[in-house]
């Protein structure tokens, strides 16, 4: 169950995910460098939750496997969907106007990357960052 739970509906709600993620990345004891990860691949897959996935939500919780203590985040809409996830996750691919760096970038940035998509049936990315 998620630790927090953000409703993203607008750019504001974007920043909301930023200042949420980082709290309890600061909580779950990351270091700065993770931090900044976690919170720059949280902020792009936030934005492409609004703009590709016309709006969602976020999960955020600190999650625990043995000694190791990281934070998950899984983003998810009711969108178009992905009809081609590896050409998405391509540097340079852009549905939109963007730059093509949003999926590659935030699944480098994470130490765990998941996405699921269909046309038609939303997505649904999970990431995670371990301290």
């Amino acid at each position: 169950m998620p630790r927090s739970t953000v409703r993203i509906q607008s750019g504001e709600d974007v920043v909301r995910v930023r200042q949420e993620v980082r709290r309890i990345a600061i909580e779950a004891g990351l270091g700065l460098v993770d931090q900044t990860k976690i919170v720059t691949a949280a902020s792009e897959l936030a934005r492409n939750t609004l703009d590709y996935g016309k709006g969602g939500e976020a999960g955020i919780e600190i999650v625990q496997a043995g000694p190791r203590r990281g934070v998950r985040i899984v983003f998810e809409d009711n969108g178009p969907g992905i009809a081609d996830i590896e050409l998405a996750l391509k540097d340079g691919y852009s549905s939109g106007k963007g730059m093509g760096l949003g999926l590659g970038g935030a699944r480098r940035l994470c130490n765990e990357f998941a996405i699921e998509s269909a046309p038609g049936s939303g997505t649904r990315v999970t990431v995670a960052r371990w301290k």
